[in-house]
């Protein structure tokens, strides 16, 4: 019987990597990945050969059952996306049910998110936070979205892209101008940067950039002055 490995890899930094996902990538039969071209630059860095095949989020499905199909033929299957831990905003949830449902074994190989990388260096996580991903790019269901996360008080992460991250801020100024945000840009990259202000303020610098590369996450605090909602930890 075969085994599905979950595989985080670097989101930036390939030192980031660790010695049991470098064992694992390098002992499975077949590695799966969102982007064959991306993983195989990651596999030649550390001088890894193996048969790679596609699973992203537009065949995602199709492949899950391709993966079943291995591991009932006994292979053993590593599964990555481009960067950071599958499933988190990436491909995964729809081959792990699949693979459970069949019966076979599902590992983790725990390493690098941007969720973790962010929170880690905010100063400000308290007793929980949510972790809501992207937003919808239309402006009327982003700030509705936006508002339903500002009214819980407590923390709470987003990823951006480059192209609408300044739209992003200026909602949250609009709705929550004092709000503590901690921006990070490029996380463990070359040109990694952490900015850290009110929502007023970060509206207003990133807005007077001539140019914004790179991918974004936020971290948002909860509402000062307040007392902690009552509930799990996140």
């Amino acid at each position: 019987m075969g085994t599905l490995h979950v595989v985080a890899t670097p989101i930036g930094n390939l030192e980031d990597i660790t010695m049991r996902a470098l064992q694992v990538l390098r002992t499975v039969d077949v590695i799966a990945c969102e982007d064959t071209r991306h993983t195989q630059r990651l596999l030649t860095h550390f001088a890894i050969h193996k048969r790679l095949i596609a699973c992203h989020a537009h065949n995602e499905t199709a492949s899950a059952a391709g993966i079943v199909k291995l591991l009932a033929e006994g292979q053993d299957v590593a599964f990555v996306s481009d960067a950071g831990t599958p499933g988190i905003s990436d491909p995964g949830t729809k081959v792990v049910n699949a693979v459970r449902a069949a019966g076979f074994p599902v590992v983790p190989i725990p390493g690098v998110s941007a969720v973790a990388t962010l929170i880690s260096v905010s100063g400000f996580v308290g007793k929980s936070f949510s972790f809501d991903g992207f937003l919808s790019p239309r402006q009327g269901r982003r700030r509705s979205r936006l508002k339903q996360l500002l009214d819980r008080n407590e923390a709470f992460m987003l990823y951006e892209s480059p192209f609408r991250v300044v739209k992003l801020l200026q909602d949250l100024a609009e709705l929550a101008p004092q709000r503590r945000v901690l921006v990070g840009r490029e996380m463990t990259k070359a040109f990694e940067e952490y900015v850290e202000g009110t929502a007023d303020d970060l509206a207003t610098e990133f807005a007077q950039r001539q140019s914004i590369k790179g991918e974004f996450a936020l971290f948002i605090s909860p509402q000062e002055g307040l007392p902690p909602d009552e509930g799990d930890d996140a």
